[in-house]
């Protein structure tokens, strides 16, 4: 499974430690994680830069209990949900859950987003530049150079 984490409130990389330390006590081992790469913040710019890194965790728990630790995550580090895309302490999205496709009100995988932000893109693509997209069909090279998002990711 592939998770996105994302932070531009406190020490976003210390907040990133936390989450990854949560997630292995919560969710399931790390087998491999990106870089940290710094972006400007995607949809509202008048707000801190995100640090953001695409992590793999190899989990016993469902897309749906995944889902569902997440949020309890998110909420035990600070996160308070306000407006969409407003700052935040952390947030995590499944971005793949193996090769499945959800389509539940709670739940779209994979994430609906992925093709249109660098911020996802960048990180993935250092972990698993040939990982196929199962919906799009194209892998995650492909889809970072066809990418619309022109925002700077670069690595902190």
């Amino acid at each position: 499974m592939y998770l996105l984490l994302g932070s531009n409130q406190g020490n976003s990389k210390i907040q990133l430690t936390k989450a990854t330390r949560q997630i292995e006590k919560q969710i399931g081992g790390i087998i491999r994680q990106s870089s940290l790469y710094s972006t400007a913040a995607w949809g509202s710019i008048n707000q801190p830069d995100f640090l953001n890194q695409v992590i793999i965790v190899e989990t016993k728990l469902s897309a749906q209990q995944t889902m569902q630790t997440i949020l309890k995550i998110e909420e035990e580090m600070g996160r308070i949900r306000t407006v969409k895309n407003a700052p935040r302490i952390i947030d995590i999205d499944i971005l793949y859950y193996n090769k499945e496709i959800i389509n539940q009100p709670e739940l779209t995988v994979p994430h609906p987003q992925i093709q249109n932000r660098r911020f996802v893109l960048v990180p993935l693509n250092q972990l698993s530049p040939n990982l196929i997209h199962p919906v799009l069909n194209k892998t995650t090279h492909q889809l970072l150079i066809n990418c619309p998002d022109k925002l700077n990711v670069k690595k902190f």
